[in-house]
């Protein structure tokens, strides 16, 4: 899967873990970037006040859950206080328990730093060097090894996370900052970290969690938010290309349906489109098309629900990084009470919306391409957008590839979260499959990010064939950066490279960055 880079000077060099939350800009740039992590000396301060309390409760021979009792189906049994030590590793164990393909190290990061968040929060009643150990080893750039398969997203990413709190301990598999496997002793011996050796409730603490689908999520938001601005300057290529009219993307109209998203997506459309020789050219009463076809016409609506459900989809991201996700969890007065806080549902539902979302996003912008290459649609352009006629194929397969990908996105759109499973002897017995809805929005969103760069060619090469007609300056911008790479009209040739390269640039954020040099920011 690709991974979306934010703009280097949104990326901060350190991020302040401490009892208030963090942003998706402190995941972003400690998960992709690196940043490293500093711990706010005030937040030490109330982490070892709450290992305080949980140490008197050890001491109490009443069973307290997740202190002296096992855990799940076995949260009835007491623990001998010589055997807890054995008791929190063999939790941490047993549930590093995932199979299949390593997960990306940006998630890793992720969910490590969302993790030692909570720990910082002093409501999981961690030793302050536990929270130590985490910050040491993200600052390392060790990342954990851990496998596609595992989570229920109930309790939490709880395999995920077992198999970072095994590195913490000094066992199981990492990947160095080089990205070469070593085993987690020799990569903590490397970087003077000492292995942990887990205390009453730890090994709780630090597997109970909905880290690992936030953090995705958060990877999602931060991937979107420059993906949709994308698709509107795919969609104003297109309506160029295609000699579209700008009439409908009027702010008087849009207003008439005060939708924030889809004012937002018509008012980029409007600055990509200001100024344009092609759309002047067909304006007046000479022009016999009475309405564009939908996939023109109505994207300002798709692309702004789209956003405003990343928008909503943000809004529960915040409320979980302000969380502290543990169970049991110590309340601000010195209670420790068992809770369902990390039923990851909240997370798992907006992570099936923006799957939903994509999919949208994507087939609309498949329809575009489409229209660009079937010669009764495409205002005189040849057809398949071919050299010679006959003997060239042009884009006729590269629309293929868009549609196969979107095919696959309305597959992903399925939700996951309908889904669950019991587990546990039944003690678990509704599950939020989080985890499994985040790893298929990546996947999502890798797709989305090919078709908008199949559109982007196909409308840059459109474009150029409608010469002497000159696009805007915004998409003349765009149609300038793809033929860098190689994507101008002329005979047949390997097409993979350049939608590779295409795809690269839609990725990174230089298409919007681009065309904002000319219609100004995009949002």
């Amino acid at each position: 899967m690709s991974t979306i880079a934010p703009a280097p000077d949104r990326i901060a060099a350190s991020v302040t873990v401490g009892t208030g939350p963090l942003t998706i800009d402190d995941v972003v740039a400690v998960a992709r970037h690196g940043a490293s992590v500093e711990l706010d000396p005030a937040a030490l301060e109330e982490v070892a006040a709450s290992r305080a309390i949980v140490e008197g409760l050890a001491a109490d021979p009443e069973p307290h859950y997740g202190i002296s009792t096992g855990f799940g189906a076995l949260a009835t049994t007491f623990i001998a206080e010589d055997r807890r030590a054995q008791l929190q590793a063999s939790l941490v164990r047993s549930h590093a328990a995932g199979s299949g393909a390593e997960v990306e190290r940006e998630v890793v990061r992720a969910l490590m730093l969302l993790r030692l968040s909570t720990l910082m929060t002093g409501r999981t009643g961690v030793r302050r060097e536990t929270a130590e150990t985490y910050a040491a080893i993200l600052n390392a750039g060790i990342a954990p090894v851990v496998r596609e398969y595992g989570s229920l997203g109930c309790s939490g990413d709880l395999a995920p996370l077992a198999h970072c709190a095994l590195v913490a301990m000094g066992e199981g598999e990492v990947r160095t900052a080089d990205g070469e496997p070593t085993d987690a002793a020799t990569a903590l011996a490397a970087a003077g970290i000492t292995p942990l050796r887990l205390g009453e409730k730890e090994g709780l603490a630090l597997i109970n969690g909905t880290d690992g689908m936030l953090g995705m999520l958060a990877l999602a938001i931060d991937d979107l938010r420059r993906l949709l601005p994308t698709a509107d300057v795919a969609a104003a290529m297109s309506v160029e290309g295609l000699m579209g009219t700008d009439a409908v993307f009027a702010e008087d109209l849009h207003a008439l349906r005060p939708q924030r998203g889809q004012a937002l997506a018509a008012s980029n459309l409007r600055a990509l489109l200001a100024g344009s020789p092609i759309v002047a050219s067909h304006k007046g009463p000479e022009c016999t098309r009475v309405q564009d076809a939908y996939s023109l016409r109505c994207a300002p609506q798709v692309h702004g629900a789209a956003r405003d459900t990343l928008a909503h989809a943000a809004s529960v991201a915040d409320a979980e990084l302000a969380s502290a996700v543990d169970n049991p969890v110590l309340t601000l007065d010195g209670r420790v009470e068992s809770n369902g806080n990390f039923h990851g549902a909240p997370v798992a539902y907006v992570l099936d919306f923006l799957a939903i979302a994509v999919a949208d996003v994507a087939s609309m912008s498949e329809r575009r391409t489409d229209r660009f290459l079937d010669r009764a649609r495409n205002q005189g352009l040849p057809p398949f957008l071919a050299d010679e006629v006959g003997v060239d194929s042009g884009l006729m397969i590269a629309q293929y590839t868009a549609a196969g990908i979107v095919s696959e996105l309305k597959r992903l759109a399925v939700p996951a979260s309908v889904d669950s499973i019991p587990s546990s002897a039944m003690q678990e017995d509704h599950v939020s499959m989080g985890w499994a809805a985040a790893r298929k929005l990546r996947r999502a969103i890798d797709g989305l990010a090919r078709v908008l760069a199949i559109e982007v060619m196909t409308a840059s090469r459109g474009l150029a064939l409608r010469a002497p007609l000159r696009p805007g300056a915004a998409t003349g911008a765009v149609v300038e950066l793809v033929a860098g790479v190689g994507a101008v009209p002329g005979p047949d040739r390997f097409l993979s490279p350049e939608i590779e390269a295409i795809t690269g640039l839609v990725a990174s954020g230089e298409v919007v960055a681009r065309a904002s040099r000319e219609a100004g920011d995009l949002v």
